[in-house]
C-alpha cells in the first residue's frame, strides 16, 4: 500500500466535552465502490458464520453470569413442562419465551462488550445509559416470560394444592 492509499485509510477523530473520542467520517471506499472494512470482516460462507454465531453463545455462557442463571432457570422450566403435561400451545409459549430471554441476554452482553470497548473502559455517562437500557429490554422480556410461566403453570399448580 503506498502512502497516498495509506493516507486514505487514516481516520481524524476529536474529544467531546466528556473527552470521548470522536471520528470524523470518512471515504473508505475501494476502486469497485466496496468499503474495505465490509469485505475484511464478511464472513467467507455460511459454515463460518454459523461458527462465529457458536462460539458468540458459548462465549455467553462462559463469560455472562446472568446468561448462566437464565440457562438455569429456562432448564428449570422444560423440567416443570414434563411434568405437568402441558400442551402443544403452551409449550409455544413457553420455548419462546425462553428464546427472547436467552437472546435478548445476548443482545444485552454485545451491548454492554462494544460499550466497554467503545468507552475505553472507563466510566461515560452516556455508556452508562447505554447499558442500562440494555438490561432494561432484558428485564422487560424476563418480565413477558413470567407472565407466560404463570399462565402455563398457574392453574395445575392451584389444582394440585387445592385437590
Amino acid at each position: 500500500m503506498d502512502s497516498q492509499d495509506k493516507h486514505k485509510f487514516e481516520r481524524s477523530y476529536h474529544f467531546d466535552h466528556d473527552g470521548v473520542k470522536i471520528y470524523e467520517k470518512g471515504d473508505y471506499s475501494t476502486e469497485k465502490g466496496q468499503k474495505t472494512e465490509r469485505r475484511r470482516w464478511k464472513n467467507a460462507d455460511f459454515i463460518s458464520s454459523f461458527q462465529f454465531a457458536v462460539t458468540g453463545i458459548l462465549t455467553a455462557v462462559k463469560e455472562e453470569r446472568n446468561m448462566r442463571k437464565h440457562l438455569v432457570t429456562s432448564a428449570l422450566v422444560i423440567v416443570a413442562g414434563f411434568i405437568f403435561h402441558v400442551d402443544r400451545l403452551d409449550w409455544l409459549m413457553l420455548l419462546l419465551a425462553l428464546f427472547l430471554v436467552i437472546s435478548m441476554e445476548l443482545v444485552n452482553s454485545a451491548i454492554e462488550n462494544v460499550v466497554d470497548l467503545a468507552a475505553d473502559y472507563n466510566f461515560h455517562m452516556r455508556a452508562k445509559r447505554a447499558k442500562d437500557m440494555a438490561a432494561g429490554a432484558v428485564l422487560m422480556i424476563s418480565g413477558f416470560a413470567i407472565i407466560v410461566g404463570l399462565f402455563v403453570f398457574f392453574p395445575p399448580i392451584w389444582e394440585l394444592i387445592f385437590k
